[in-house]
């Protein structure tokens, strides 16, 4: 058993080991396919309720790909034009936003931000150092994006990889289960689907509820009437799966361009405000119990580790696993833990009587 254990430490391991040479080695080419294979996850649960209704696996796939394409090619001609317009204005008007904002801090506490002030200094420092630096940064994510992301390609192979694995699923996910060792194949099965249910929860859940919440702050905003609304308000979206980051740094910055833009009007300062107010309580009361569910298991600071962990290593591709590896990891290592407790490590040899709990705060008798 001892050696069996050994030679299945070792496979494992090398497997591990060639995944993630192969991730950083070819973060670039395999991009395509991690994307593709995403897709179809997402949709696979889609497929199969078309399959329940009478469809055959190849008319579902067909029909869920249509109306991805019809979705995508929308928002390709709809919204993500009015990003970069938007986004490009945004670049260049900040630097006088910077120096109007400080204008008005001028104006509204003159003893504290005077013309010699270290504020004020600062803060017309920022506005030249963002005016001179915008078209440069600009430029250099534009370039970097499409070096690294090779859009042409993706826009290619990304809709194949996703047809045929969305096709194929079923298929895959049997010929994998055939591959597993006999012995511990049900212990596999299980931390499998619980990775599963923790990923799909949180993935297709918590994705979606970005995407909401995206559509919710940007329309909300742009009805308004705050300038730069729609990248403001995909911006807090696209950040939503960190819970309360998304609606605290998104409002921040549209009361910011509020008090810049209707200074002096109170009342669309509020409705700024309630904006985000409404929308952290239809998140967080509707969507994300409905959506996502009350136990994900992934915490937040655990996922914000994760991502600067990934992306760090692997560049963007890793900022694309890392969830799904974070939160495989946390459920081995739940596993893990409850395996510990039943050893005789933990419990020793003969068991003895739990100890009593910790409890924070509560004194010690002995003292």
């Amino acid at each position: 058993m001892a050696a069996s254990v050994k030679r299945q430490v070792w496979f494992w391991g090398v497997l591990a080991a060639l995944l993630i040479l192969a991730l950083w080695g070819l973060a670039n080419t395999i991009l395509p396919y991690i994307l593709g294979t995403a897709l179809a996850y997402f949709l696979d649960p889609l497929a199969d309720r078309l399959e329940k209704l009478g469809m055959s696996r190849v008319l579902a796939t067909v029909t869920i790909s249509v109306l991805v394409v019809l979705v995508f090619v929308l928002g390709i001609v709809l919204v993500v034009p009015l990003l970069i317009e938007q986004g490009q204005a945004l670049s260049d008007s900040l630097p006088g936003l910077i120096e109007r904002g400080s204008n008005l801090l001028v104006e509204r506490f003159p003893s504290i931000l005077d013309d010699n002030s270290t504020l004020r200094q600062s803060l017309r420092g920022l506005a030249e150092a963002v005016q001179a630096r915008s078209g440069e940064l600009a430029n250099a994510v534009l370039g970097s994006a499409v070096s690294l992301l090779n859009i042409a390609l993706l826009i290619v192979i990304v809709p194949v990889v996703a047809f045929y694995m969305l096709l194929d699923w079923d298929k895959a996910v049997a010929k994998v289960d055939e591959l597993l060792p006999r012995q511990h194949a049900p212990k596999i099965r299980t931390i499998a689907a619980e990775i599963d249910r923790t990923v799909a929860s949180f993935i297709r859940g918590m994705g979606t509820v970005c995407l909401l919440m995206g559509a919710f702050y940007a329309t909300g905003l742009m009805l308004v009437g705050l300038q730069f609304g729609l990248v403001i308000g995909a911006f807090a979206g696209l950040i939503t799966f960190i819970p309360y980051v998304g609606a605290i740094l998104g409002g921040v910055l549209a009361l910011g361009f509020g008090l810049v833009q209707f200074w002096g009007d109170w009342v669309q300062l509020g409705l700024v405000g309630a904006v985000f107010a409404a929308g952290q309580m239809i998140e967080g009361n509707v969507l994300t119990p409905k959506l996502v569910g009350s136990s994900v298991g992934l915490h937040p600071v655990w996922l914000i580790l994760a991502l600067s962990v990934f992306g760090a290593l692997f560049g963007f591709v890793g900022m694309l696993v890392a969830v799904p590896v974070s939160a495989a990891l946390g459920v081995v290592a739940r596993h893990m833990a409850g395996a510990y407790k039943d050893s005789a490590l933990y419990r020793g040899d003969p068991p003895m009587s739990d100890a009593d709990p910790y409890r924070p705060g509560t004194p010690d008798d002995r003292a």
